[in-house]
């Protein structure tokens, strides 16, 4: 088990990479991890992210007293414990507020699966949690009806929320999303969207399940995978509604695997599903192994 300098160092290094990125401009942002049941460090309020140092940290117990630090714990430590609560094995979580990401959270733009194999295998679906003040426990409450549903939330008006056994792993479902976002953004600007076939797109599921990795797309009844399904019931609370991006329309089998449209449905062409499922193990072990 780490140290508890060891988690202020990391917590300090992730904290670096959030400001380099971009991704959480002065003092936005808010960092933690749970040491044990009554103890959770996390990073102080008013202070960049960049610029912290292992001595700035402060410790919060279970019901967010601060226990410990000479600074001001963040204002948005029940966010994180709302999420460590109802994930008993969650260490870590990073609150940030990455441009492109949050981008879709203020257009309150669902995000297009169907796309990346990365994402489907890693992300899957992600939500986006109705507005509420951010630090008040009304607002902590927003990740409840997603949370054991996916690992990266997109909170609309404000930013991202994402967790994980390591402090590296927490943020890094939001380096996944947000350059997932940008992608999506400039693929639109260029004018149109190519999503999978609907083969493709099931083997993709098929493979994060020979993984061992959860899917709530699998759970569902009649779910078309690729249409945004999953969290659809949350829109009308949220304010989401589908405009830049829409769900593609599969072709029958035996037509050619393209569509036109803004958004619509097209085959990426040229590979077949088996062809398709190795590329993406090569390169989804590629990631898990760095």
């Amino acid at each position: 088990m780490p140290t508890l300098f060891e988690i202020k160092k990391d917590i300090c290094a992730i904290g670096d990479r959030i400001y380099k990125k971009g991704f959480a401009a002065a003092n936005d942002g808010n960092i933690s991890y749970r040491m044990g049941p009554n103890e959770i460090v996390c990073t102080p309020t008013g202070i960049s992210k960049g610029f912290m140092k292992p001595d700035d940290l402060c410790t919060v117990d279970g019901e967010g007293k601060q226990t410990s630090g000479r600074r001001k714990a963040t204002s948005e430590i029940k966010l994180h414990i709302a999420i460590m609560r109802a994930r008993p094995e969650v260490k870590s979580v990073v609150h940030c507020h990455p441009p492109h990401a949050t981008a879709f959270g203020i257009a309150r733009e669902p995000v297009p699966m169907c796309v990346l194999p990365e994402v489907e295998i890693l992300l899957g679906e992600v939500p986006i949690a109705r507005y509420d003040t951010p630090g008040s426990q009304s607002f902590a409450d927003t990740i409840l009806p997603f949370v054991n549903k996916s690992n990266v939330i997109i909170l609309a008006n404000h930013g991202t929320v994402s967790w994980g056994e390591t402090v590296e792993k927490a943020y890094w479902w939001t380096e996944v999303l947000d350059a997932y976002c940008r992608m999506l953004m400039l693929a639109r600007g260029l004018g149109r969207i190519s999503y999978f076939t609907e083969p493709e797109a099931r083997a993709l599921l098929d493979l994060k399940a020979q993984w061992g990795m959860k899917d709530p797309r699998h759970e569902l009844d009649n779910c078309d995978i690729c249409a945004n399904d999953v969290f659809r019931e949350s829109w009308k609370e949220t304010g989401v509604e589908r405009c830049a991006f829409q769900a593609p329309t599969f072709i029958p089998q035996g037509g050619d695997g393209k569509a036109d449209g803004n958004g619509s449905a097209s085959h990426p062409g040229g590979m077949d599903v088996e062809q398709l499922v190795q590329m993406i193990t090569d390169r989804v072990m590629d990631q898990l192994q760095r």
